[in-house]
């Protein structure tokens, strides 16, 4: 199983899987789980996690790629 980095832009793709935290959640640490719609982050990686937009309008940065075959 190859290792998804949350923190490279290349892991992340439209219709995958993830968990974001988004920005009024950063204190707590509060995760959200969806289906990426866009991925807004245009540089090939982000020290804090790629920015997507999930399918429901979240916005938040990945901290969690949830893979089809765990």
């Amino acid at each position: 199983m190859r290792m998804l980095d949350p923190h490279k832009r290349s892991s992340i793709y439209v219709d995958q899987l993830v968990e974001i935290v988004q920005k009024k959640d950063q204190q707590s640490g509060l995760l959200t789980e969806g289906f990426v719609k866009r991925i807004l982050t245009k540089s090939s990686s982000h020290p804090h996690g790629i920015k997507v937009q999930l399918k429901t309008g979240e916005v938040g940065r990945v901290k969690k790629i949830i893979e089809d075959d765990e």
